[in-house]
């Protein structure tokens, strides 16, 4: 996943803000304290995400053999390392 701009970001936290607010499932009193946290809270997870492809494809690219990026082979070890690089993050959380 490439990362946000800060602007993408900005715009993501007000949708959500105003979905949130629209389909009335929360009210919120501080209005600008809320998109802080929205916002802080998708910059965390494009980061976490970036991480953990960067760890992925290190791990693909140091196989014994080489193993072509957009092959099958490649596309199923990315699933099954990522998959076990989520669930050592929710260890560790």
């Amino acid at each position: 996943m490439s990362a946000l701009s800060d602007a993408r970001i900005a715009r993501l936290a007000h949708l959500i803000l105003d979905g949130v607010r629209a389909a009335n499932l929360a009210d919120f009193p501080n209005h600008a304290a809320a998109l802080r946290e929205i916002k802080k809270t998708l910059t965390d997870y494009v980061n976490r995400d970036s991480s953990l492809d960067e760890i992925v494809r290190q791990k693909i690219g140091s196989l014994s053999r080489p193993v072509p990026p957009g092959s099958r082979e490649w596309e199923i070890l990315y699933r099954k390392y990522r998959e076990e690089e989520v669930k050592k993050h929710k260890e560790r959380s």
